[in-house]
């Protein structure tokens, strides 16, 4: 490998490298120790420097030096891992380089021409990109040298670290691949080399002991390694768990895994672009911005609050459409500005490096202090003129001021079919004269709300601080709540971004006929808020089909899932549909990812979240329960439904008051809240019926005192009169505590620990699939639990193995969760052959073709894939079937596809579709009862084509055998026994004496004839010469071809002395002949060389053992 050139003193130097060749210009070296059986302990020690200090020499112990006569200075300029490739680099140099460097008269003008020379051949051969500098390439080539894996894998990027096994630091170097974790350390001697799939990985978290100050554990296959001593170790961290994550969504997440993910394609992931994508989710995360914003700038700089005439420290961030700012000094104040909102960028005053955003409603901005100022200023200009007109913030709220008011009309008209009002105030308007107490207070609410809006400003660019989190708290009005939910939820940006998408939607849905989500959609309407009067008319139930179908089209991939109904009802009791459609996007899709699939993913993240979170914070109880899985499985109802489904309405809509501002750790923290409370009932209780019995009380006694609804919207819960020995607890107080108690909860921790145990629920839940399947296979196979578990590990990697470095790979298409657990995995015929070539117990001469046939006979409907009870089932005849059974399978490998019958499970069309049919499954189970009684008698006969290559597989098992000649001698004669008897049974059929010629002999007469055959076949004996018997395309192949397989059964007929005195000769007729397997097996039966070698034990260990070995590389 060419390199960059580095200045290098030869003097010191010399006892660790030696010449090999030189010439007045270049030095050709190897390393010492390296190549020279004598080195010893030199050789040693050089090994050992090398790996500790990362040197090149250790993959590369041969280097080219550049040198003129007149200089003492010397330039490294190429290296290599062996001699072949350095003495290539050599002779380019003697061929190109030499003869020119002499018409040069000083050596400056010799080293200037070699080193340009150097750096093009850089250039035009590695093609390396401007961000990947020497060092890495460096390092690329010892990781691609020392782990040996495909070439296709990439290296993202390394570090130095120590790996500590038992109590002894390794120090070595962690190589961090696309689909691979790479470990390796050579000290005095000692080689460490470790090679983890990032799919294997089922923990990865930052952690200390007594020895460890500060590490990285990662937990594979249940057994932990720890990597210390990093200089960059939350860099580290966050990269790994980048890598870890993106693995177990493209493998294992099909579901709600993005075909346009910024990272889909495995070969072009770079640690820049893991870093901007790892920013652009943490940006869009905190700031609730539309999935496709990409994060542009960080400035940290000062901004300027007018309601307490303060400066306050923080950053502020750019993307193509916003701008936002947040506080880092605790005053806990953010700032969304959209771009297409702002009306001027000005610099009112260098001297303090300030910036003004002015936006529409004659506000400002003042950033101060901003270090690139007029880059900034630039940026926010260019962002302004690119963004559209027409999206606008302000034309989807009712503001106050009136240049504001005059951009509503503005608004495309909505489809008339579509509501554009809440359904609360077409159902329960406000009724100004009323002055219910209740009403009063809610007035008095609305009057703090516009204060506030007046003060902090209103719509997207508002001033959000820990004033607005203390009146959401208290409950919003009626009347704000549903643009409040849109602006803190920041569906009201999506809205923005796309004008009109809603209605194209909905005339979508109504072309759509019928789906299994419409199906489900209408089964689950009147479920939804049955008590609530809007969803006792057609009204609002024809807005909640709108909504849930209009999402179904748009997210496919999800489309519809229980809980939508409960959600997206409360959404439309104070959003108009197109509102209540963006705020349901925003929940499913950015604030609470993978809720809402098949395997509720995000749900049961956040339940590991909430035990971890119990253990870090109710010790009390943690103490007394042990077992804390109860609590966290009964709180996935309130993380699903943002506990609308436990509480009163007029009380679950406070929550989601707090949940659209907080996210989802206010539900962390609010559930913390509940278990808090009652913590003394839950210390008291003897099983997990009497704690569920106390919490439902609890969640009774939950009322809100100060909501103006009336009595007939409210649960029946809630109106009902509460036991005098139960007091009832506000809503607002509730939430009180929440923020109080549990309030150093942080965004980013929360973050952390979703990301931390998500990797955890995965691979719990592959878990359970494997032993899913598992139970339903070993009732059918003798292959032990163990031996079970190891191909079942094996199956999987090979479905996963061409997912590695493909963005469109097979697997990946065929790989459905939400399938049966048995096709949740499944084999093309390229990942068959491979991982059934590796397992086959015999040396077999052309496995591919026996390969071909066995997937063919297990993909009974031809849709291309094999299951793994499919593949089990044949692998288990293999290794543990008699010998009747594995004769059996290669009949049937030979047999025509009409008439092969493999008695496993059929694959309907309908599933592998992804459509699920219960009768389908059900008539599969009958027919394989059916087939576990099958009859060799059942089985069709074999014709004279299948025969010939039947015993031509036979040849190709038994070559390399130690019995080799004795197997081919044994074959030779049973070819010969058959067609004996098949001549026999035709002239039966041929005597006049019997009328009807339709079978031959029966098989209890083979037995007989064959203790009569003693001839002596060929002794060179090969399976060439069965070739023919299917090859002569004349038009009587029957004839040629017995004939030629009479005279030489084993492939060489020419010599009659090859030939058994007494083969028959070639049976007449225009029809094929054909045997039945009650006759090949009775004639095999009769030699026992034959038997013995199928009835021989497999070392099924040492098979497995080989194939986990070998399975990666067979990759290449």
């Amino acid at each position: 490998m060419w390199l960059k050139p580095e200045e290098v003193l030869l003097k010191n130097a010399l006892k660790l490298w030696v010449t090999e060749k030189s010439n007045d210009y270049f030095i050709l070296q190897r390393r010492r120790g390296h190549g020279d059986s004598s080195a010893g302990l030199t050789g040693l020690l050089v090994g050992t420097l090398d790996t500790v200090f990362d040197s090149t020499a250790k993959v590369a112990p041969y280097r080219i030096l550049h040198q003129t006569p007149d200089s003492q200075v010397y330039w490294n300029i190429a290296c290599g891992a062996s001699l072949d490739e350095i003495s290539q680099h050599w002779d380019w140099l003697q061929l190109n380089i030499m003869r020119t460097l002499s018409v040069f008269d000083s050596g400056d003008d010799i080293t200037s021409f070699v080193q340009g020379k150097i750096r093009g051949l850089i250039v035009e051969e590695d093609k390396v990109s401007a961000e990947d500098p020497e060092r890495f390439r460096e390092a690329a080539l010892r990781f691609e040298r020392l782990f040996n894996l495909p070439k296709q894998e990439k290296l993202v990027t390394y570090f130095s670290c120590s790996y500590w096994k038992g109590r002894v630091p390794n120090q070595g170097w962690i190589y961090l691949s696309t689909n691979f974790l790479c470990f390796y350390s050579y000290l005095l001697g000692s080689e460490v080399k470790l090679v983890f799939s990032w799919c294997e990985v089922s923990r990865l978290e930052r952690t200390s002991s007594v020895l460890l100050t500060e590490c990285i554990r990662v937990c594979v296959k249940e057994e932990d390694h720890f990597f210390s001593m990093f200089l960059r170790l939350q860099h580290t961290y966050e990269l790994m768990q980048q890598l870890a994550d993106y693995a177990i969504a493209r493998m294992f997440d099909k579901e709600t895994y993005n075909s346009q993910h910024p990272l889909r394609d495995p070969l072009h992931i770079t640690q820049r672009s893991l870093e901007a994508h790892m920013r652009n989710r943490a940006f869009r995360s905190f700031f609730r911005l539309p999935r496709n914003e990409n994060l542009c700038e960080v400035h940290e700089c000062f901004l300027w609050l007018p309601f307490n005439h303060t400066h306050t420290l923080g950053k502020l961030c750019v993307s193509e459409r916003y701008a936002c700012f947040s506080s880092q000094d605790g005053n806990q104040c953010t700032v969304i500005i959209p771009l297409c909102e702002v009306v001027s960028v000005e610099i009112p005053d260098r001297s303090s490096r300030t910036l003004s955003v002015c936006v529409r409603g004659k506000r400002a901005f003042r950033f101060s202090e901003v270090r690139d100022l007029d880059h900034l200023a630039s940026t926010i200009r260019k962002c302004v003129t690119s963004s559209s007109p027409q999206h606008s913030h302000s034309a989807q709220l009712s503001l106050c001021d009136e240049e504001e008011e005059m951009m509503v009309g503005q608004v495309p008209v909505p489809v008339p079919a579509v509501s554009t009002e809440a359904l609360m105030n077409v159902f329960h308007p406000h009724d100004a004269e009323n002055l219910d107490p209740k009403m009063l207070k809610e007035r008095m609410k609305e009057q703090m709300w516009q204060i506030h809006f007046a003060e902090f400003g209103r719509g997207s660019a508002m001033f959000r601080t820990r004033k607005t989190r203390e009146l959401i708290a208290r409950g919003l009005p009626e009347a704000l709540r549903g643009e409040l939910w849109m602006l803190f939820s920041g569906a009201m940006n999506e809205m923005a971004t796309h004008p009109g998408y809603y209605a194209s939607l909905v005339d979508e849905s109504v072309c759509v006929s019928s789906s299994i989500a419409c199906d489900e959609i209408e089964r689950d309407l009147h479920r939804s808020l049955p008590e609530h009067p809007a969803f006792q008319s057609d009204r609002g139930i024809s807005a909640l089909r709108r909504v849930l179908t209009a999402y179904a089209n748009h997210n496919p991939a999800i489309g519809y899932c229980q809980a939508m109904n409960i959600l997206a009802s409360v959404l439309l009791l104070y959003a108009s549909e197109e509102e209540a459609f963006w705020l349901l996007v925003s929940v499913c899709e950015r604030m609470l990812p993978d809720y809402f699939n098949r395997r509720i993913i995000g749900a049961l993240v956040d339940q590991a979240v909430f035990e971890e979170m119990m253990r870090d914070h109710l010790t009390q109880l943690t103490d007394h329960m042990t077992e804390l899985s109860f609590l966290s499985s009964l709180s996935l109802s309130w993380f699903l439904t943002l506990f609308i489904s436990v509480l009163p309405i007029e009380s679950s809509v406070s929550v989601l008051d707090c949940f659209f501002y907080s996210g989802i750790r206010f539900v962390l923290q609010l559930a913390l809240t509940v278990i808090h409370r009652n913590m003394s009932h839950l210390l008291r209780c003897h099983d997990d019926a009497e704690a569920v019995t106390a919490l439902n009380r609890f969640f009774d006694s939950v009322v809100n005192k100060d909501s103006p609804l009336p009595a007939t919207v409210q649960q029946a819960t809630a109106v009902t009169s509460h036991s005098a020995d139960q007091d009832t607890v506000d809503i607002s107080d509730l939430i009180r505590e929440a923020y109080e108690r549990f309030g150093d909860i942080r965004w980013e921790d929360v973050e952390n620990m979703r990301k931390r145990n998500k990797l955890y629920v995965i691979h719990t839940l592959e878990e359970t699939t494997k032993q899913n399947v598992l139970r339903v296979v070993a009732q059918d196979v003798k292959f032990n639990i163990s031996q079970l578990e190891e191909l079942y590990l094996l199956f999987k990697r090979q479905h996963f193995l061409s997912c590695y470095w493909s963005a469109c790979s097979p697997a990946l298409q065929n790989h459905d969760p939400s399938l049966p657990y048995l096709d949740q995995y499944q084999l093309d015929l390229d990942q068959f052959s491979s991982l059934f070539t590796l397992l086959l117990p015999w040396k077999h001469a052309h496995k591919h073709t026996l390969v071909h046939s066995a997937f063919r006979l297990a993909d009974d409907n031809g849709d291309g894939l094999v299951n793994f009870k499919e593949f089990i089932c044949l692998l288990d005849i293999l290794y543990n079937g008699s010998f009747t059974e594995k004769l059996k399978f290669l009949f049937k490998l030979h047999l025509q596809p009409e008439h092969a019958d493999d008695g496993v499970i059929r694959k309907s069309p309908e599933r592998a579709r992804g459509k699920v049919d219960l009768q389908e499954y059900l008539k599969q189970w009958q027919d394989e009862l059916q087939k576990k009684e099958e009859n060799i008698k059942d089985l069709p006969r074999i014709k004279q084509a299948e025969f010939v290559l039947l015993s031509k597989t036979l040849y190709n098992i038994f070559h390399g055998d130690d019995e080799e000649e004795l197997l081919y001698r044994a074959v030779a004669r049973v070819t010969s026994l058959l067609l004996r008897m098949e001549e026999a049974g035709r002239k039966l059929q041929n005597s006049p004496s019997r009328p009807s010629p339709q079978a031959t002999p029966p098989a209890p007469h083979v037995t007989h004839v064959t203790h009569v055959t003693t001839t002596q076949p060929a002794a060179n004996t090969s399976p060439q010469t069965l070739g023919s018997l299917s090859a002569d395309p004349s038009p009587s192949p029957d004839t040629g071809s017995a004939s030629s397989a009479t005279s030489s059964p084993t492939g060489t007929g020419s010599s009659a002395k090859t030939t058994p005195p007494d083969t028959p000769s070639p049976p007449d007729g225009d029809s094929d002949w054909s045997f039945s397997f009650e006759q090949i097996l009775a004639s095999l039966l009769n030699e026992p060389g034959v038997v013995t070698f199928f009835e021989r034990t497999t070392d099924t260990h040492r098979l497995i053992a080989h194939a986990h070995t070998h399975q990666l590389t067979c990759a290449q």
